[in-house]
């Protein structure tokens, strides 16, 4: 069973979501979770994914520019209108999300109990044959750990900012993959 839920119904997916992301939940832990397509009816639950990931990487990564009711209001918007992608384990627990538009990378976040467990490789792998002409993403300099990531996995940077066009207005780098060239 998936959370689905709107706006209205935000206290009890509140509550159903503090009932099932306990770190304690050994069947959640074990499962190999599912990739699937999100839709804006898990932009709530989504949206306390991506905020748990941010909140739990400061002073790694800037904090977020904008209150937490924005970003469930904002993540409604994202999820309805590009590629969302979701990690969900067999008991409906949502673990992560990605989301591509167009090439780009965006919002790779995992819950911070599923960190380092292989749902990045996976959502990466997915990204890849999803647009297998090559990829590109912005990450932060102060997030060393993401960058050894995405170099394991072939990006490489491309480009390198002060932060001036970013909302957190901190450095950044936009990595890019391109697939391999096929051998003569």
């Amino acid at each position: 069973m998936i959370i689905s839920v709107t706006v209205r119904d935000e206290a009890a997916a509140k509550r159903a979501l503090a009932r099932r992301c306990r770190r304690g939940n050994d069947r959640q832990m074990n499962a190999e979770p599912q990739l699937r397509r999100g839709t804006g009816a898990d932009a709530y639950i989504a949206a306390e994914i991506y905020l748990r990931a941010r909140h739990h990487a400061v002073p790694e990564i800037p904090p977020l520019a904008h209150p937490d009711d924005e970003v469930r209001q904002w993540m409604h918007r994202v999820l309805d209108e590009r590629e969302a992608w979701l990690a969900v384990a067999d008991d409906g627990t949502l673990l992560g999300l990605m989301v591509l538009d167009g090439d780009w990378v965006e919002r790779p976040y995992m819950d911070p109990v599923w960190t380092g467990r292989g749902l990045g490789t996976r959502f990466v792998e997915l990204a890849k044959q999803r647009k297998p002409g090559g990829l590109q993403l912005w990450t932060f300099v102060s997030n060393v750990r993401a960058q050894r990531f995405y170099e394991r996995h072939g990006f490489t940077v491309e480009e390198r900012t002060d932060g001036s066009g970013n909302e957190e207005k901190a450095p950044d780098l936009r990595y890019v993959w391109r697939p391999s060239a096929p051998e003569a």
